[in-house]
């Protein structure tokens, strides 16, 4: 099978939030194709940070897809508020939605693309149920929760698994990493079978700018 482009994603999260419009459009003009959003509820992660305001705003500064991660409980009962204020897709955790299946249904009802990600602890045959009913599976590579985590290397494994269980099937699936990605890490998950690489520190706290900084990241996956 012909290997899909590789694809950055920065995250807003370790953008600094009294200038996320420039951000975005910085981000924009190094020419990524989406903006990932991280969502947390102080509950399912030991963190809050942003909600569908955020969103809302972003919407209207950028034309960038919006992927939005909700690590957050519950998350049927915010999918109408998050694809209101312009979210592109909505990724919900296999270990917070209750009825997996449901909460697809209703989000992929509302027109949004689909993702389910799962924690490192997670192992990859917890998805194998809902892989063909989701355009994208996100594998953590640190415990959700904050930026600017170390990279988990045991999630290595699981990447590969989770690239032969959508290669075996045909799946047109994306598969995604997110946490600890840097230039040094980047290559490892690509190798491994990654297609997107969610990265927040590594571009948006660069010294020479976020442009340089998702530069030597392609670069370092080329």
């Amino acid at each position: 099978m012909e290997r899909e482009p590789i694809r950055i994603a920065p995250s807003i999260l370790a953008a600094d939030f009294a200038r996320l419009g420039d951000a975005a459009n910085q981000a924009a003009a190094a020419g990524v194709d989406r903006l990932h959003v991280d969502v947390m509820d102080g509950h399912f992660v030991p963190n809050i940070s942003i909600g569908p305001i955020v969103v809302q705003s972003l919407r209207r500064v950028t034309r960038l897809p919006l992927e939005t991660h909700l690590m957050i409980e519950q998350p049927d009962r915010y999918i109408d508020a998050f694809a209101d204020a312009g979210a592109t897709t909505l990724i919900v955790h296999q270990e917070g939605a209750i009825h997996l299946h449901r909460t697809i249904q209703q989000i992929r009802a509302r027109g949004l693309r689909t993702g389910v990600a799962i924690n490192p602890a997670t192992p990859a045959a917890m998805i194998q149920e809902i892989l063909c009913d989701v355009d994208l599976v996100l594998v953590m590579t640190v415990n959700p929760g904050f930026g600017g985590q170390e990279f988990i290397a045991d999630t290595l494994p699981k990447i590969r698994a989770v690239r032969e269980m959508i290669d075996r099937r045909s799946l047109h699936c994306e598969l995604e990493v997110d946490g600890g990605i840097d230039p040094s890490t980047a290559p490892r998950t690509v190798e491994a079978g990654a297609r997107v690489l969610v990265a927040g520190s590594a571009i948006f706290h660069a010294a020479d700018g976020i442009a340089a900084a998702i530069d030597r990241l392609r670069a370092a996956v080329r």
